[in-house]
């Protein structure tokens, strides 16, 4: 298996960075929202497909006011477009940046997972071959995987 996590992180990096994140949470905690996951479902969506239509109404709305409806809002409509773009130029990067922290954590959680798979395994035969030392470190182990083998199927319906 190739080691693509071949580095250490400095702990300056790591407060440097854990720094930034909450300044910018703190920073934009007053202006951000929580939606359920029913809200989420129900909202229509915006995209980067959708943004282009969306912006060109606003503009009509702009120089052909003679058909903006009553009930709309212009106002509230140009507010929430200007901070969707603003939101948005921060949320790419910030997106870009989970991704990569997700495709990084998860790399290093693998090599490591099967560096210990492998000392595990070692251990294992050093049980079985009764080399001193190695029984007690197996069955502190081996209770990772105790419940693999010991999964019941469901009962057998009976019918009457």
């Amino acid at each position: 298996m190739e080691n693509k996590i071949d580095f250490k992180l400095p702990e300056t990096v790591v407060t440097e960075a854990l720094t930034a994140v909450n300044n910018a949470v703190n920073v934009l905690k007053p202006y951000l929202i929580a939606l359920g996951a029913d809200e989420r479902r129900a909202l229509p969506k915006m995209s980067d497909g959708t943004q282009p239509f969306v912006q060109k109404c606003l503009e009509y709305c702009v120089s052909d006011p003679q058909f903006v409806p009553p009930f709309l809002n212009m106002e509230g409509f140009t507010d929430d477009m200007n901070a969707w773009n603003q939101l948005m130029s921060i949320f790419r990067p910030v997106q870009q940046l989970c991704t990569n922290l997700d495709d990084t954590t998860m790399e290093a959680g693998s090599e490591s997972y099967v560096a210990a798979l492998s000392y595990y395994n070692s251990v294992k035969q050093a049980a079985k071959m009764n080399i001193p030392g190695a029984k007690p470190i197996f069955d502190d182990l081996k209770k990772r995987f105790a419940a693999n083998g010991e999964r019941k199927s469901p009962a057998p319906e009976i019918l009457s």
